[in-house]
């Protein structure tokens, strides 16, 4: 496929073409590839593709799983794709690069490695004693090629395990996230407190009390209280709103739809009526002034004993209108995927509560409007992400976001 007929890569990078190049990038790093298939994929239509692969790789010390990254854009390399490997054929450039390099996320390899994050987790004194590669069991927690990167690192002591969120981002999102880790330990607020933060823009975070929301939704007892939830917001610090703004998910349904249209063109009718009806519907809305979360869900809220403990990734806080933190609880507690049918009755029921309580605090029609557009924008993952049956997942979200928006006529 030529860059005319495909500007942004995204035939190249999703189809059986990409295979030479990823071939071509395992050579050149002293590899042969097996085989492979297609891991994530983060498309902007008509700008850039880039996607990951997992990838079956002999090295002549043996067979390994590797994970490979490329990324294509309108126009050729620019910025930090010099970090990569470019490979051309005189029509195109693909920057390509081998797990954990990432072009965008220098701390990568020093945080994917248990010995080099053993090194850093030294350095900064972050336990009392030093310890070694051999003690730290990683896990990817997620993901987002040239965006950033969890892990969950668990450290064997001789106290027991403990566990740290080693996060790893880019260069502009590190000193905005870390001033904003630094508000909330003066306001006391429960976020996770940083227990270092290095030069190469990593943060490792000290994990949370309790457990998360989207484990505790499915416990007889209440998780915690739709009250609890407000209030929780409400009692951000005032110096959230002097943050500089981050467009609602709401701003950018347009572009989300086009992005799941292109995946799936059969969608194109209903998203044009929900581009429609929640941009109409917000037309009139003020931006807001309130201090908000910014991605305020389920995996984010950490809960003990029916009280709320705890509230991660605060890196998208700023001014905003409270209905799009309270929206983003409601789409993706709408948009669960994998439930029994027991486990989706009880959470359709516990929706239902916490949506009349906080029908009391916003517009619940506006509520509406904003959860189906915070949808649309969720709509993108299952495609992104590769799941199995992503097709219907998507189908199913884009459905669950017309009966919002169906419903903000009925309140």
């Amino acid at each position: 496929m030529t860059a005319s007929g495909d500007p942004d890569g995204s035939t190249l990078l999703t189809s059986a073409e990409v295979k030479d190049l990823l071939s071509a990038a395992v050579e050149h790093a002293g590899g042969s590839l097996v085989s492979w298939r297609l891991d994530h994929v983060d498309a902007n239509p008509r700008h850039s593709t880039t996607a990951t692969y997992s990838a079956a790789v002999d090295w002549p010390a043996g067979r390994r799983t590797e994970l490979l990254g490329a990324s294509a854009r309108v126009g050729g390399r620019r910025g930090s794709d010099e970090r990569a490997v470019i490979f051309g054929d005189g029509e195109r450039e693909v920057a390509v690069w081998l797990y954990p390099n990432d072009p965008d996320l220098p701390g990568l390899p020093r945080a994917a490695v248990p010995n080099a994050l053993a090194a850093l987790l030294n350095e900064h004194r972050v336990l009392d004693h030093q310890v070694t590669g051999d003690s730290i069991s990683l896990k990817m927690i997620s993901y987002r090629p040239r965006r950033r990167a969890v892990l969950e690192a668990v450290i064997s002591t001789n106290d027991g395990p403990r566990t740290f969120f080693v996060k790893v981002l880019r260069e502009s999102a590190y000193a905005p996230t870390l001033q904003r880790h630094e508000l909330l330990r003066h306001a006391r607020f429960p976020a996770a407190l940083v227990a270092a933060a290095t030069a190469d823009f990593v943060l490792v975070l000290h994990e949370l009390p309790g457990r998360p929301l989207s484990q505790a939704i499915f416990d007889e007892a209440m998780p915690c209280t739709a009250e609890s939830m407000i209030m929780l917001l409400d009692s951000l610090p005032a110096a959230v709103a002097g943050l500089p703004r981050r467009p609602p998910w709401t701003g950018a349904v347009a572009s989300y739809a086009e992005i799941i249209a292109a995946a799936l063109p059969a969608l194109d009718p209903q998203l044009g009526w929900l581009v429609a009806q929640v941009s109409g519907g917000l037309a009139g809305a003020q931006p807001g002034l309130e201090p908000t979360h910014g991605d305020f869900h389920e995996g984010q809220l950490f809960v003990s004993d029916g009280l709320i403990t705890g509230l991660l990734d605060i890196d998208t806080m700023g001014p905003g209108q409270r209905a799009d933190d309270l929206a983003c609880m409601i789409a993706h507690l709408s948009t669960m995927q994998r439930m029994t049918p027991e486990q989706a009755a009880g959470l359709a029921r516990l929706i239902n509560l916490w949506l009349q309580v906080f029908d009391t605090r916003v517009d619940p029609a506006e509520l509406r409007l904003r959860a189906a557009g915070v949808i649309v924008s969720l709509a993108t993952g299952p495609y992104r992400g590769q799941e199995p049956n992503w097709e219907n997942e998507t189908i199913r979200m884009i459905d669950s976001a017309v009966a919002l928006a169906q419903s903000s006529v009925l309140v």
